[in-house]
This record gives structure tokens, sequence and C-alpha cells, in this order.
């Protein structure tokens, strides 16, 4: 197993974070949703309202619906998972070269999580968008959660607790360009 220091471009706290804890974070919900507590739980939950949960879904398109659902937070938790793990274990001696793709991710991941957000939110009826007290946990899951993560992604950006390779430093061309000029 390749040691922390072999991704330089995340390190610390942001590699236990984006290698393992978000992609488990985005996989469970697929299982929870094909599986248990299933279908039906997963779409009574995405809205708190403390009605009982039925047996099963009725609606055969809702089903699907979940289920698709849960399929894209597989595909989201496994290209985490994979891809990150791909970039550190084959550019072990590039720190640039891994910034470019974990920067490439995250704006990727940051555009998807505001939309997340968004969309979760304006979905809450009026008497729970300010109720915080009132959400559950798939509520906090699709909110809270993902603002920690927006944020954890923007601190990347900034180089909050991490070295900066590419991110942050003067591009090439414009080296290139003082550099001619101090000629």
């Amino acid at each position: 197993m390749p040691l922390i220091s072999d991704f330089p471009a995340l390190p610390g706290f942001y590699q236990l974070l984006f290698l393992h804890i978000e992609p488990t974070s985005t996989i469970m919900p697929a299982v929870m949703a094909w599986l248990s507590p299933g279908a039906a739980w997963f779409h009574n939950q995405l809205i708190p309202d403390g009605t009982p949960i039925p047996v099963a879904l009725s609606d055969a398109r809702t089903k699907m619906a979940i289920w698709q659902l849960g399929n894209c937070y597989l595909l989201l938790g496994m290209i985490s998972s994979f891809v990150f793990r791909a970039v550190r274990d084959a550019l072990p001696d590039n720190p640039v070269a891994q910034e470019r793709i974990m920067g490439a991710s995250f704006t990727a991941l940051a555009l998807a999580d505001v939309t997340h957000i968004l969309w979760s939110w304006v979905g809450l009826p009026d008497d729970l968008k300010y109720d915080l007290a009132r959400w559950n946990s798939m509520t906090h899951g699709n909110i809270t959660f993902v603002i920690f993560l927006l944020g954890m992604r923007i601190a990347w950006f900034l180089g909050i607790g991490r070295t900066r390779y590419y991110f942050g430093q003067p591009s090439s061309a414009s080296t290139s360009a003082v550099k001619t000029k101090a000629s």
C-alpha cells in the first residue's frame, strides 16, 4: 500500500476524506436504496415528514428512479475511489500531474455539490427549509455533509493545509515571459 507521502496532491486529512470517507458515504446510499432498508425507505427519507414508511413503492417509475439514483451514488463513489487511487499509484513522483487531475475532478465535484445542495434545499417544503432540527440524517447528508465536502474542496484549491504544485502557481507561459523580460 502506498504511503501518504506518495500522494502529495492529496495529503493528510484530504486523503482520508476524499479517498476513504467520501467514497464510502456515496456508495452506502446505493446499497441502502437497492437492498436494505430499500427503495421505499429511501424515497420516504428524502423529505422528513414523519409519515409511516410503506413496505414497498406502489409506483414502478418511482422505484426505478430510486434505483437509478442509487446507481448514480455508486458511480460517484467508485469514480472517487478508483480514479483517485489510480492517480496516486500511476503518478507517485509527479505531484503537478496529480494535482491537475485531482483539480479537474474536484472542479466537477464542486459544481455537482452546488447543484446537489441547491436542489435538495429547494425541494424541501417551506416549513422544513430553515428548521434544521427537524431534518433527518438523509437531509443532513444531502445538504449539511455536502456543504462540508464543498468547503473542503474549496480549502484544497486554496492550498489550506497542503503544498500546492499546480493550482495557485504561476503558469509556465507567465513564467517564460518573466524570464524573457529579465534577459
